[in-house]
């Protein structure tokens, strides 16, 4: 796997929203939420783009496990402005941010591969620390049952070092 960072400027959801762990997300609930702002895509004013974003929002909390401990998911559609958003529905505003990105290539049930190399090797090995939010792009190249799947996973980077929080 190959990542690089990159910085992204300043940005806008309007999406589902739920807490969750990662196995109940996994478990249906987050295709279920797919599927339902498929249906509502049409109430979301200002899309940037037909491209999905999957933000996983998370407590900064040193004893947070992902696959025990709800957290955020935000499914949803980048806006270039946020007058109003549809009932039911959540806005999320993302400051401008260094980011590790790296493809995640192959079927969607193995993107958890992709994550432990980043949060597990790439962050220890460049001595960087994450913020409490990473996030996908469901893009085209989305097909989540097909080894051509392709996923861009963004984690956002701290200012601070690793062990420096």
């Amino acid at each position: 796997m190959r990542a690089k960072t990159t910085n992204l400027p300043s940005f806008q959801v309007i999406g589902m929203k739920v807490a969750a762990t990662v196995e109940v997300f996994e478990s249906g609930l987050g295709k279920g939420l797919y599927h339902r702002l498929l249906e509502r895509k049409h109430e979301i004013p200002h899309q940037k783009n037909d491209h999905v974003i999957l933000m996983q929002i998370y407590p900064l909390d040193d004893h947070f496990d992902a696959k025990q401990d709800e957290f955020i998911h935000l499914i949803g559609y980048e806006v270039t402005q946020a007058a109003s958003v549809p009932a039911g529905m959540a806005h999320r505003e993302i400051e401008a941010c260094e980011y590790v990105v790296c493809t995640h290539e192959g079927v969607e049930s193995d993107v958890h591969l992709t994550y432990s190399y980043l949060y597990e090797c790439w962050l220890e090995q460049h001595g960087r620390a994450p913020k409490d939010y990473d996030f996908e792009i469901w893009d085209e190249r989305y097909d989540p049952e097909s080894p051509a799947n392709e996923i861009d996973i963004y984690v956002a980077l701290s200012d601070q070092s690793a062990g420096t929080n």
